[in-house]
């Protein structure tokens, strides 16, 4: 059973894992790790944005993080493109082994073809971009104490009032 999400830097380690396991060999890591060898290919993964979103049905608050996969690497810029899209197949229903509940599969994925600099060195690059949603924090159906509460939107005057929940039966 995946692990519950907290952070959205799990969302970066899960997609490195997989990015690792998928292509064996690969350079899988943040832009500040890179080391200036272009052989084997590097992946720099980072997030480039947490936009607002809207609630989980559970309530939980919504990431729309937007998420960069630059492909690094010493060889033509054709070979930059070829590694990007064999990455966009994997990226395009992937949870990273993540909950479901948590964790939307990608959208608005799209690639173009970049270049890296570190220092005064330039590299060929590719980068696939994508936004993926992750649901962190408690439901609203738990309170401090961990005790499921419900109501009924017929049976309140104010939905949005904890006061007006009752304890959840089992």
């Amino acid at each position: 059973m995946p692990a519950v999400l907290e952070n959205p830097s799990q969302l970066l380690t899960a997609i490195a894992e997989t990015l690792r396991a998928f292509i064996p060999g690969l350079n899988v890591a943040s832009p500040q790790d890179f080391n200036g060898a272009g052989d084997p290919p590097w992946v720099l993964v980072a997030i480039e944005q947490d936009a607002a979103g809207m609630r989980s049905s559970d309530g939980r608050i919504a990431h729309v993080l937007t998420i960069s996969l630059q492909v690094v690497l010493s060889g033509t810029a054709s070979a930059a493109c070829d590694l990007g899209c064999e990455l966009k197949r994997l990226v395009v229903d992937n949870r990273w082994n993540l909950p479901g509940d948590q964790c939307d599969l990608p959208a608005d994925i799209s690639g173009i073809a970049s270049t890296f600099t570190r220092e005064t060195q330039s590299y060929t690059a590719w980068t696939l971009s994508f936004t993926q949603t992750l649901y962190l924090g408690p439901t609203l159906l738990e309170d401090p104490l961990g005790i499921p509460k419900f109501a009924r939107t017929w049976e309140v005057s104010n939905i949005d009032d904890p006061d007006q929940y009752t304890t959840l039966e089992a």
